[in-house]
């Protein structure tokens, strides 16, 4: 499985996505030049998946991969964290060379490991 949720993500998720009802088939996950690190990570909600889209399930939660970000997201965990100092979700990557400290954004090693697009 390219990306995978932690139980209290796909908690997170999944409540939210009901909570939007038939307008939301799902949520995206991709990544964008930007960020300290070069790379951004994009979570999205998918009203109807490009045709482009690497699509999964995990625990009732439907997930669409944005074909070009599925490269440097083989392996990528989403996770859920609710504290005094941060409330969001977080991203480990095994890919990522360099994070920022917010863990929002990322170099790959894939790409050099520069802050570069890989295409």
């Amino acid at each position: 499985m390219t990306v995978s949720l932690t139980e209290k993500a796909a908690f997170r998720l999944r409540t939210f996505l009901e909570g939007k009802g038939a307008k939301v088939t799902g949520i995206r996950v991709g990544i964008k030049d930007g960020g300290c690190n070069g790379y951004e990570y994009t979570l999205n909600l998918v009203k109807q998946p490009d045709d482009q889209d690497i699509f999964f399930e995990q625990e009732n939660v439907p997930i669409y991969v944005d074909s070009q970000s599925f490269p440097l997201l083989k392996g990528v965990v989403i996770d859920f964290v609710d504290s005094l100092a941060q409330s969001g979700f977080t991203f480990t990557n095994p890919n990522a060379e360099d994070t920022c400290g917010c863990g929002k954004s990322f170099s790959s090693r894939d790409c050099g490991g520069k802050a570069t697009p890989c295409s």
